[in-house]
């Protein structure tokens, strides 16, 4: 049995129906902040960074049932019996992890931009050079951030993934830099990544986000989603790829926010 890990959890607004937002791999609660407290205007949203990311501990488990148990022991401390889930990528897939075997906790369920199928090559090399980008910059020898996107340029051609990973940064009490993930188990532990994700189908209210210009959800993935999600809707968010909250925020804030609005009272 997995030992869960106390997460760190950023927490928004006071009322209203409660909304957990889980990120996706290198990502963590601060790529969901200005959307958050958006959403917060209607409901409780708790944004945790999930094991090995963020400000949470780092473990060497890690797999989707150990971050689902994670989640399932926080929610327990804090008193919440249910919650609407929207993850993105490797955190969608903990959120239908727990759709999937624990369905009475969440209310309903938004995957953004992920299928609960398993992936292969293509994905693996487009990760590869996120993780040549932890092995070649050395954060302790940075005394700004500015200094890291001219070490990354080499090894990561694109300006917006290389921001993406300089948020990993953060300062330490002796004034140097560190990476916020444990890059190194999650290196080690890819292939869960890549693992799908399977269980009794989960009956309750469920959509899904695929980025028009994403790779993720292909069309020859949507009936394993339909026979896991029987009432999942699929829904392209226009123009955007596998980041649809950071390319089309507003689209995404206005597609949770209905789909909140309207799912069915959840049974008590």
């Amino acid at each position: 049995m997995t030992e869960p890990v106390p997460l760190f959890v950023r927490k928004y607004g006071d009322k209203g129906p409660v909304l957990v937002i889980l990120h996706g791999l290198f990502g963590s609660s601060d790529n969901w902040h200005t959307l958050a407290r958006r959403w917060a205007e209607e409901m409780r949203v708790y944004v945790p960074d999930l094991r090995n990311h963020g400000h949470s501990p780092h473990t060497a488990d890690f797999s989707y049932e150990a971050m689902a148990a994670d989640v399932q022991a926080w929610m327990a401390a804090e008193g919440l019996d249910q919650a609407f889930f929207l993850g993105h990528s490797m955190g969608g897939k903990v959120a239908m992890w727990l759709a999937l075997h624990d369905p009475e906790r969440v209310s309903g369920l938004v995957v953004a931009d992920i299928a609960p199928v398993g992936y292969g090559d293509e994905h693996n090399l487009m990760h590869a050079a996120v993780f040549r980008a932890f092995e070649v910059l050395d954060p302790a020898t940075l005394r700004r951030r500015s200094e890291g996107e001219a070490v990354l340029r080499s090894v990561v051609p694109s300006a917006a993934v290389r921001q993406f990973l300089l948020k990993n940064l953060e300062r330490t009490p002796e004034g140097t830099y560190r990476w916020k993930p444990n890059w190194r188990v999650l290196k080690a532990r890819y292939a869960e990544i890549l693992k799908p994700v399977d269980g009794p189908p989960y009956p309750g209210p469920t959509l899904f986000l695929k980025g028009e210009r994403s790779p993720y959800i292909r069309p020859e993935d949507e009936a394993e989603i339909r026979r896991l999600f029987p009432q999942a809707r699929i829904v392209t968010v226009p123009g955007a790829g596998h980041w649809v909250h950071a390319d089309r925020p507003d689209f995404v804030y206005e597609a949770v926010q209905d789909f909140i609005r309207k799912a069915p009272p959840a049974a008590s």
